[in-house]
């Protein structure tokens, strides 16, 4: 195995949180229980992905909320919000309620751009107005703002027995620090590092550079740090798909292989006009993957991670394969749990 020249400092996981159409709380409990397990088994952070009008997590601040009242320690973050369904203001309230609950332990990762569909869906979301949104990045910078304590009225003051605020209420303090953005793009990567957020990113880049998927992710790491206020030591967390088999069944073995390989044709080049590539999914031994991520030119670069757990597994392989990342992968990387 390559020599481990920088610690992995944080380690965390991503979620999508399905759940079965009859069924709805079970997916639900499941979640919480896979974010209590990573807890326990001492994992830096715990991510969910939202889904709207589909079988997957559609309130995350929500679910963030309850598995704030089931843990303790670990850091709780959304990878990520498009804020193309958010108003900026309300959703600036639910994360500062929520944070506040989790004892700071928030991360709110959000993106922008049109909602998915938005044509089939506008005349539900916003029927009146969808001509008017505007789904840029000053939708981010109006929710940054009231997070970050930015006046959003000149009413505030005494009416009555009725005290207002012109802030947002409450304000979490330390908050705006911990605000991510979910980038694709060296647009995005730039644009959140000159507006101070920490960057999350994606196993799903456009190749404006490069062909190759590493190289393309490091430039955009390189791209945001060279903007951001505080350079290299700018927060950026690396999100790949990873599949540790240690203690897996061979009946797991086969399925994660045969999941890996029906989604490789993917990553093989850049998709449509937008040049989207994929990640490959690293499947194998934790000491295996270890060494890919080592030779991984962005990996390099980041001392925090957070691994996607692959969307259309079972409950038992969830537990199975945190705790190989925990138990094994992790460590294998320098990284040591919290407890």
């Amino acid at each position: 195995m390559p020599q481990i020249s920088t610690p992995l400092r944080k380690l965390g996981f991503l979620t999508i949180g399905l759940f079965d159409e009859a069924d709805p709380r079970r997916g639900h409990e499941s979640t919480l229980e896979i974010i209590e397990l990573g807890e326990w088994l001492g994992s830096d952070s715990a991510w969910v992905r939202d889904r709207h009008l589909q079988y997957g997590i559609s309130s995350p601040v929500a679910v963030l909320a309850a598995a704030s009242q089931r843990t303790s320690r670990i850091e709780l973050g959304t990878a990520v919000i498009p804020v193309g369904w958010e108003n900026p203001l309300r959703l600036a309230e639910d994360l500062a309620t929520v944070d506040l609950l989790s004892g700071g332990r928030l991360n709110p990762g959000v993106s922008v751009g049109p909602p998915m569909h938005f044509e089939r869906v506008k005349g539900a979301l916003y029927p009146d107005t969808a001509e008017l949104e505007d789904f840029s990045y000053s939708r981010v910078e109006r929710l940054l703002d009231f997070v970050r304590g930015t006046p959003a009225t000149d009413a505030g003051g005494v009416e009555g027995f009725e005290v207002f605020s012109d802030r947002v209420q409450p304000q979490a303090c330390g908050l705006g620090r911990r605000m991510w953005y979910g980038a694709g793009s060296l647009r995005s990567a730039r644009w959140a590092g000159e507006h101070g957020m920490n960057l999350l990113t994606s196993s799903v880049v456009k190749a404006e550079e490069s062909e190759n998927f590493a190289e393309v992710q490091l430039s955009q790491i390189r791209t945001f740090r060279a903007h951001h206020p505080d350079g290299d030591r700018a927060r950026v967390s690396q999100g790949l798909v990873v599949i540790p088999t240690d203690s897996a069944t061979p009946g797991q073995r086969r399925k994660y292989e045969e999941y890996a390989r029906a989604r490789a044709p993917r990553t093989a080049a850049p998709h449509g006009p937008a040049r989207v590539m994929f990640a490959p999914d690293l499947v194998g031994t934790s000491v295996e993957i270890a060494e890919r991520l080592h030779a991984h030119a962005a990996f390099q670069e980041v001392d925090e991670v957070a691994f996607a757990l692959p969307f259309t597994f079972d409950h038992e392989d969830y537990v199975q394969i945190l705790t190989d990342i925990a138990q094994g992968l992790g460590p294998a990387l320098g990284w040591r749990p919290t407890r």
